[in-house]
């Protein structure tokens, strides 16, 4: 037989009859939004060649004089996490850049340092997790002529430590150029003369990788930590006039490679 009803508490001459599990599981709500918005959130390291964090600019007095709206990626990024920007992953023994850093995002960086490759491999090992685009053909627009030191890097040079996980970064020049998207890790990906990832044989060190999407992505897993890669940076593109879209796929990308265990 159910129980009586909730007793009606009277205001004035109106009757409002308190639902109480409804309230309950209201409050909850609150109190978990409340705590969400109360957590701190976890700084991501950013080592990259391109306009993420600042906007291209021709000095330093430009870029801290320029009072217009972040670069989309770093907008995106920092809804969810402390940027930290790295110039360097090993500082010659005076200082460890990559300390305390359990998330890292590397995007088209220049090519490192025999010291910054032990460095990255050896953090990785620790537990770091690591979300790297690698583009073997940048085909961003950039307002420096080739040659220009200011330029993000066109090529990537991650052969020693790519090799050293058991990752080989191949390009196809035969193929159409043009942006064209594919679905990965469950993200619309725009890709734009895309590399591949091909495994070499397991050797000593040798990362667990598995590839998606024809090579396109690989998973990793090294260590105590883990790397997800993707051989195109056409994703990050400043240039988008809707970066929605992008903004989606980006968190989906770093929810995979920064999320749970």
């Amino acid at each position: 037989m159910a129980g009586p009803s909730p007793a009606p508490v009277v205001i004035g001459n109106r009757k409002l009859l308190l639902a109480l599990p409804v309230l309950a599981a209201a409050l909850a709500a609150l109190a978990a939004l409340a705590a969400h918005m109360a957590r701190p959130k976890p700084a991501l390291g950013l080592f990259t060649t391109l306009p993420v964090y600042w906007r291209e600019a021709a000095e330093l007095g430009d870029l801290l004089a320029d009072q217009g709206e972040a670069p989309w990626p770093r907008r995106a990024l920092e809804r969810d996490y402390v940027l930290r920007p790295l110039d360097v992953l090993a500082d010659g023994g005076r200082g460890d850049p990559l300390a305390g850093m359990r998330y890292l995002l590397m995007a088209q960086p220049r090519a490192l340092s025999p010291a910054e490759n032990v460095a990255l491999d050896a953090w990785v090992r620790r537990g770091g997790h690591l979300l790297l685009f690698a583009d073997p053909m940048l085909t961003a627009h950039s307002a420096f002529p080739l040659g220009d030191r200011r330029r993000p890097q066109e090529v990537v040079l991650l052969s020693p430590i790519l090799r050293h996980w058991g990752l080989d970064l191949q390009f196809d020049d035969r193929q159409p150029a043009g942006e064209r998207k594919a679905e990965i890790f469950g993200a619309e990906i725009p890709l734009d003369l895309p590399g591949r990832f091909a495994l070499l044989p397991r050797a000593g060190g040798a990362a667990a990788c598995t590839l998606k999407a024809e090579g396109v992505a690989a998973e990793c897993a090294l260590g105590r930590g883990r790397v997800l890669l993707l051989a195109d940076a056409a994703l990050l593109d400043g240039a988008a006039v809707d970066s929605s879209p992008r903004e989606a796929a980006l968190a989906l990308l770093a929810d995979r490679a920064f999320g749970a265990e």
